[in-house]
């Protein structure tokens, strides 16, 4: 599942046993957040009927079966539906990225590929086949929508007045602004015609059944891949705040400005609320979150005789920051706990990286060169950072690990840490130290997970 995992576990001047404990419960915990596992986990039949957690349903009373949605996670949630379903399916469209290139048996169910995570194109193609496929639906017809991270670029359809380019460019600005996933997927609501609960307000009256892969803090439903079957708590006044507090209103793209405006003046309809109608025929269920993944991480690290604690499951912050901060705390116990048997601390979230520099690198890796400045020489110590979705920026890294040798051996080969931090190029610095996570896209996404184990 670690594709470089042999030469991440090289013997000379590592801490070698820290880093097996950390790299197999990263692959323990991928394998246990995989969708297939997670749909059948949640999703049972019987005969005609079906149960989803709580919610029983009878097939006899169900006119037809469609199947909709879009997400990293997707193409892998609808393999396991259709294996559940079958022949019960009478169509689906579903968008995947377009780097999943392996064979998926989804029967009638149509994967779609478009980009991520700036949208093209094929996500404007992709959005609106969906919203064929549910137009005139009758109240006893069933919609399965299979949500996960990156489906709001990968299912994009822009408000009238607003071109995919001007998207495109708000789009990047608000990742590279530093602007958390709730703030940036705030904005995007309110500049789409299928995100914050208008693809439900478009299938109603048929039920919505939402199977939700989590990808951000804290869960909240109407933030997942910007919500399209969950009521909307943001507004347009909302949207405006956030552009103009990183600084990007004044050239944000004027049909984007004018939109946000009709907005907020009533000229233009706010997403749909919770007091509407619509969402008493919608269903939504979380299935996979990062709870869930630090949950097995502790479970493994547990069983291999480390005491263990997760801090947190709601991560945030400047990714370099919050590496310092774990390295510390990781490093104050190592010295409170000499002698004492070895132990490991779990963190899940998603921090950010606002880019100043021109390097190539992600939040995971900036995280862990981070940490490594404040773990130098703390023997049996290392720490690493992983993107559950095996892609971390714009790299081909899923995460990086570093050890209390790390430092030193960056500076004989002449790497200055701190000047590659300043450019934003924590890629280059791993790579060059052969200390690069690399998963590949793992078909799943549930944020990030920070590991720091020491041995001694």
């Amino acid at each position: 599942m670690i594709k470089n995992k042999g030469e991440l576990l090289r013997s000379e001047e590592t801490d070698l046993e820290a880093r097996r404990l950390i790299l197999e419960a990263i692959e323990f915990t991928l394998s246990s957040i995989s969708p297939h596992r997670l749909i059948k986990e949640h999703v049972k039949r019987d005969g005609d009927k079906i149960q989803i957690d709580n919610l029983s349903i009878d097939l006899k009373n169900v006119n037809k079966i469609l199947v909709i949605g879009g997400g990293k996670a997707s193409a892998l949630m609808a393999e396991a539906l259709y294996s559940i379903l079958g022949d019960k399916i009478n169509y689906g469209v579903v968008v995947i990225p377009e780097y999943q290139n392996q064979k998926f048996y989804t029967g009638s169910i149509d994967l779609l590929k478009a980009s991520h995570p700036i949208p093209t194109i094929k996500s404007i193609h992709a959005s609106l086949k969906i919203l064929e496929i549910v137009d005139k639906l009758s109240e006893n017809d069933l919609v399965f929508c299979l949500i996960s991270g990156g489906g709001s670029a990968l299912m994009t359809l822009p408000m009238e007045g607003i071109t995919l380019e001007d998207k495109q460019i708000i789009t990047k600005r608000l990742i590279q602004s530093g602007a958390t996933i709730n703030e940036l997927n705030i904005v995007r609501k309110h500049i789409s015609n299928i995100k914050g609960g208008r693809l439900a307000q478009k299938i109603y009256p048929a039920r919505v059944i939402g199977l939700i892969i989590s990808d951000v803090v804290g869960n909240p439903i109407d933030i997942i891949a910007s919500g399209p079957t969950a009521p909307d708590s943001s507004t347009y006044k909302d949207a405006i705040e956030i552009l103009k507090r990183y600084n990007l209103w004044d050239n944000a793209p004027e049909s984007i400005r004018k939109t946000l405006e009709k907005g907020v003046n009533g000229l233009i309809p706010e997403t749909p609320k919770a007091n509407d109608k619509i969402f008493e025929r919608v269903h939504n269920f979380i299935i996979g979150s990062n709870e869930l993944a630090c949950e097995s991480a502790f479970s493994y690290l547990s069983s291999k005789g480390l005491d263990t604690m997760i801090l947190t499951t709601l991560l945030e912050g400047e990714a370099k920051e919050v590496g310092k901060v774990i390295a510390s705390i990781a490093k104050y116990m190592k010295i409170e706990r000499e002698g004492i048997r070895g132990f490991s601390i779990i963190l899940g979230g998603e921090t950010t990286v606002t880019v100043k520099g021109s390097g190539k690198g992600g939040r995971n890796q900036e995280l862990v060169v981070s940490a490594c400045k404040f773990i130098d020489n703390v023997r049996g110590l290392a720490v690493a950072s992983l993107g559950t979705d095996g892609i971390d920026g714009f790299s081909d890294a899923a995460g990086g690990i570093v050890d209390s040798y790390t430092l030193s051996r960056a500076k004989r080969m002449g790497l200055n840490v701190e000047s590659y931090l300043q450019n934003n190029d924590s890629n280059t610095f791993l790579k060059m130290l052969g200390d690069t996570i690399i998963t590949g896209p793992t078909g799943t996404n549930v944020n990030d997970i920070i590991i720091a184990v020491c041995t001694t």
